[in-house]
């Protein structure tokens, strides 16, 4: 964890009077453009991945374009305990964040018996681990100050099985409940729970979890943009809503998944991932 700390150092230290969020997952698709559009909205913001390049052409973009303080702090949260060092040093020099974005994440393609252990290990640590330690810190601070906005970057894979991406689905459902449980805890707090379930968005998403080259389900006018999706979820967090489903087509879908049965939702979401 020592280049978290040192990034942060490199970094200009942000007014501790000023609002800012903490938006992992940052360096590009979904998490970039829900970066910017918190900046646009004046929140100084702190940048959270792997890819330290990305984060600082990011940030110099958001300073330069939105007027507000960006800091970046590269840090691996697929490593066990980078989410609770990432946060300890974060409070060292700055107050709880007032918003709290929770992107980050990676799906992995294929047959479950045939998957990588290790690349599982390292989906489980990201997608549920760290979201949930980073989660755990930052909602007592935000319940004792009486407000917070906090959103968690679910997928419509959250609502059904998905064979070929079995990993990846089920951790989805995980944000997906664990953000409704404590969206319900949180009523009367000031604390405010989102869960953004993007469908198939054009990221390099597909390309990392090692899809087929011609898959169609990523490729236009099927996907979605990541610009169309963030604005649609920070203007559902500033809404307060619990759940945002952003597409008529993905909340079509997810409706419909209440009267198929599950075992042929099943097999036709396997259909949908063959191709």
């Amino acid at each position: 964890m020592q280049v978290a700390v040192v990034v942060l150092r490199m970094c200009p230290i942000m007014n501790e009077q000023m609002a800012y969020a903490l938006i992992t997952g940052a360096s590009s698709g979904i998490g970039r453009h829900l970066a910017c559009e918190l900046a646009a909205r004046g929140l100084d913001v702190v940048l959270v991945a792997r890819n330290d390049p990305a984060l600082q052409e990011l940030r110099l973009e958001i300073e330069a374009r939105h007027r507000v303080r960006a800091t970046v702090i590269g840090v691996d949260l697929s490593v066990p305990g980078a989410a609770a060092d990432l946060y300890t040093e974060l409070r060292r020099t700055q107050p709880a964040p007032d918003v709290l974005v929770n992107n980050a994440g990676f799906g992995s393609y294929g047959l479950f018996h045939e998957a990588d252990g290790e690349v599982l290990q390292r989906l489980v640590q990201v997608n549920i681990l760290a979201l949930t330690c980073l989660l755990r810190r930052v909602l007592p601070e935000m319940r004792a100050r009486g407000s917070g906005r906090i959103l968690n970057v679910a997928s419509c894979a959250a609502f059904n099985a998905g064979p070929l991406m079995a990993v990846y689905f089920a951790t989805k459902a995980y944000v997906l409940h664990l953000s409704e449980a404590v969206s319900q805890e949180c009523v009367g707090s000031g604390v405010t729970v989102t869960a953004l379930c993007p469908g198939a968005t054009a990221t390099e998403f597909h390309r990392t979890a090692g899809f087929p080259e011609n898959s169609w389900l990523f490729a236009p006018p099927v996907a979605a943009r990541p610009a169309a999706v963030a604005r649609y979820g920070i203007r559902a967090l500033y809404a307060g809503r619990r759940i945002a489903i952003p597409g008529l087509a993905n909340k079509l879908s997810i409706l419909a998944l209440r009267v198929v049965p599950r075992r042929i939702a099943v097999v036709l979401a396997q259909r949908v991932l063959k191709h």
